[in-house]
């Protein structure tokens, strides 16, 4: 088992908005967060947010310690937010077992020194989506179910998004420290998320988009509300948005995606929004 472990800079929307596709493909967008057997993981300097996949199949997988985080263990001084988006897997967390079916989360919480991650059936292998973010204190690790998640409607047919949000590790469900993390479920003939778009300044956001049909694409839209950009993504792959960028997309397809997010605060209504008709 290996490890991949990148980090990226912050980055200013003056910068961002000189950058050719090549430049935001590089600095926003995570191609990779699933392969057999080995972890990938990413740390943005936005709010030191990590986000990683694992998909054991042949073996169990730990939870490595990479050297980057100058720390006695991964978790000594951060939590864990792991949503599971292939087949039934287990994760144990110092001991304790915790399965986790299709679309099930499961919080692990600071100072939790190991975390390994097994999957059931070899030929419907787990995928493990991982978030993590630093935590000032602990707080229990605890396993969410759908039927256990905030789920708020919205949206609608007219507009192109009718959607589903089912809030699962976020403060009206569990107690975290900053990590919230949930996922968006849009129905058939939708393709629109987060729109109206808006900002929030008090924190950055991950978007993972997945179930995504074979031959369709995502357009993720980013950047300041006045000076909007465009990244195309495809299934399984990940978008960082800073805290200055909006985050919104449209589909070729309906499609799920999980959102997780880091920072000064947990009110997950804190937004800034933007007007439709103001976008550029």
């Amino acid at each position: 088992m290996q490890t991949t472990f990148k980090s990226r800079y912050a980055i200013s929307p003056n910068e961002a908005k000189s950058m050719d596709t090549e430049g935001l493909r590089n600095n926003f967008l995570i191609e990779k967060i699933f392969e057999a057997d080995r972890i990938h993981l990413v740390l943005s300097h936005f709010d030191r947010y990590i986000t990683g996949g694992v998909m054991p199949v042949n073996t169990a997988v730990e939870l490595s310690n990479p050297d980057e985080l100058k720390a006695g263990y991964f978790l000594e001084r951060r939590e864990l937010g792991i949503i599971n988006v292939g087949g039934k897997g287990t994760v144990i967390a110092d001991g304790e077992l915790y399965e986790l079916d299709y679309k099930e989360a499961l919080y692990i919480g600071r100072e939790t020194k190991s975390v390994t991650f097994k999957t059931t059936d070899i030929d419907h292998p787990a995928k493990f989506y991982l978030n993590s973010a630093p935590a000032h204190r602990v707080y229990p690790t605890t396993r969410i179910s759908k039927a256990e998640a905030d789920i708020v409607e919205l949206g609608s047919p007219e507009t192109a998004n009718h959607r589903v949000i089912n809030k699962l590790l976020v403060n009206s469900v569990l107690q975290t420290c900053q990590l919230q993390m949930g996922m968006t479920e849009l129905k058939s003939g939708s393709v629109w998320n987060t729109m109206p778009a808006h900002t929030h300044d008090r924190r950055m956001e991950v978007y993972f988009y997945f179930e995504v049909p074979e031959g369709q694409s995502i357009c993720h839209f980013m950047g300041e509300p006045q000076e909007t950009r465009h990244i195309w993504m495809q299934n399984e792959q990940a978008v960082i948005s800073p805290n200055w960028s909006i985050h919104s997309g449209a589909g070729t397809s309906n499609y799920t995606f999980i959102w997780g997010m880091a920072g000064e605060n947990l009110d997950y209504g804190d937004m800034d929004h933007c007007a439709i008709n103001d976008l550029k």
